[in-house]
């Protein structure tokens, strides 16, 4: 992998982490999201 594209990865990962922490538990809940599988599913992102 490119350096490029991996630093464009790590971005997407860590914004997508951080917008899902933003959340609370009831809209994470209303999302079928617990706080465990925020990491997770920002990897599943890329």
């Amino acid at each position: 992998m490119n350096p490029i594209r991996a630093f464009r990865n790590w971005r997407m990962y860590n914004e997508t982490v951080r917008e899902l922490n933003r959340l609370n538990a009831r809209q994470l809940n209303d999302l079928g999201i617990s706080r465990g599988d925020i990491e997770r599913i920002a990897r599943k992102a890329l």
